[in-house]
């Protein structure tokens, strides 16, 4: 794809203001238009479909997280808005088709890489549900109108979409009693699989709603993952909002409101945890029943990413509690190396770190000494490759898993552009 005058301009603008960073910016010029350059295509029907990069399927987390950091452009940019609005076209068209797929073909051929025990059609790639597949698109929606103004995206079938996902999430707040979905995958890790005849392990009710997987792809170890039903209050808002300044539908963002209030009531009261050493912290996952799962992932939404996601900003003090816990070793997912520092994911060999987590590290920092060391760990880790990846050791950088992970390049891209936006750099 051509890159749009916009996208251009930046990369311009990057030379100066990145000129003493001479490795930031090569890796910002890498990664910056790496979504648009390697993973975006235009089709005939005016959507647009964005892989992941290194695999042929289109997911609904992925996509949007891809295109985010290229919301401060689309204001003034047509072409930028074009892509942007038909990626939220095709994701609206997708959750109508099956709101508990996570990832799509670009048409019904049927291609995946495994005939899992749930309901297929020949569209879905996969079907592992995950609350933050239905929230990233309300996201890239909402942001997007907030960056350019423009209220194309919220079209009937945008609105029907909505009202969709609020139902599925009614129905997985009582998951054993309501919910249609099951899932299993044979001949494959544990991690990859729901255990209990593909229902999942036990849930007690919250108020939260219930996820079968993990924003990494895993399995949730119990059912309710507190950042996504985080996430889920967020985009509710969101809901709220549209409805009431787009739609002028009082009755939908009523029940985007009171859906909200009983996720949001549920995180408070089951979803944090008093720790001897760090006082109350958010538990990355909770069964309802009293049982705790003490972790991040570096796949967002994440603990680390709460105030990027908008649900609390930094300064919270149970974030801030949680934060000193998950950038410790404390967190089984958290690695200290002779290169870098930060948290990985089960989803990775052990002890691997994430660039994801790094910038999310640096996206929600407001420490100088914490971004500076960052910014240095960013230079020594791409193994020379000029990207950045999903998991590498950080005692050899040059061990890393998956080249072409778009995802990681675009937040670390969000990183630098931010920076440059405060004049970090001057």
């Amino acid at each position: 794809m051509q890159l749009p005058s916009s996208v251009i301009a930046l990369l311009e603008e990057a030379n100066e203001k990145l000129a003493h960073e001479p490795k930031l910016l090569e890796l910002f010029r890498n990664c910056y238009p790496n979504t648009l350059e390697t993973t975006t295509s235009e089709l005939q029907d005016g959507t647009t479909f964005v892989i992941t990069g290194d695999i042929p399927a289109m997911w609904l987390r992925d996509s949007v997280a891809q295109v985010r950091h290229y919301l401060p452009l689309a204001a003034e940019d047509k072409e930028l808005q074009g892509i942007i609005e038909g990626l939220v076209e095709r994701q609206i068209r997708y959750i109508h088709i099956d709101p508990y797929a996570n990832a799509f073909n670009v048409e019904p051929n049927s291609n995946r890489y495994d005939e899992d025990l749930t309901e297929l059609t020949p569209w879905i790639w996969e079907r592992k549900y995950e609350i933050d597949s239905l929230c990233y698109p309300i996201q890239l929606a909402y942001l997007y109108w907030k960056a350019t103004g423009r209220k194309e995206v919220f079209t009937d079938q945008f609105r029907e979409a909505a009202g969709i996902i609020m139902k599925l999430w009614k129905v997985e707040q009582r998951h054993f009693e309501q919910s249609p979905y099951r899932f299993a995958r044979e001949n494959c890790p544990p991690s990859d699989t729901l255990r209990n005849n593909r229902m999942g392990m036990p849930v007690n009710y919250t108020g939260m709603t219930w996820s079968a997987f993990r924003p990494s792809d895993d399995a949730c170890t119990f059912g309710y993952l507190i950042p996504s039903n985080m996430f889920a209050v967020v985009v509710l808002r969101y809901i709220e909002e549209i409805a009431n300044d787009v739609w002028k539908d009082e009755a939908l963002a009523a029940l985007a409101e009171e859906l909200r209030e009983e996720i949001d009531f549920g995180i408070q009261n089951y979803g944090t945890v008093l720790h001897p050493k760090y006082g109350r912290i958010y538990a990355y996952e909770t069964d309802g029943f009293g049982n705790y799962n003490l972790m991040d992932d570096a796949n967002v939404p994440s603990l680390l990413s709460i105030p990027y996601l908008g649900y609390t900003d930094a300064n919270d003090p149970i974030y801030r509690n949680t934060r000193q816990f998950l950038l410790s070793t404390d967190n089984p997912y958290y690695y200290i190396g002779e290169y870098a520092r930060g948290i990985g994911s089960p989803h990775t060999p052990k002890g691997f770190i994430w660039h994801i987590s790094l910038a999310m590290q640096a996206l929600t920092s407001e420490d100088d000494a914490e971004m500076k060391e960052l910014l240095e760990t960013f230079k020594r880790t791409d193994a020379d490759t000029g990207y950045m990846h999903e998991g590498f050791h950080p005692d050899d950088p040059a061990r890393y898993t998956r080249p072409w992970f778009a995802w990681a390049n675009s937040l670390f891209a969000e990183l630098i552009h931010k920076l440059m936006l405060k004049g970090y750099f001057n």
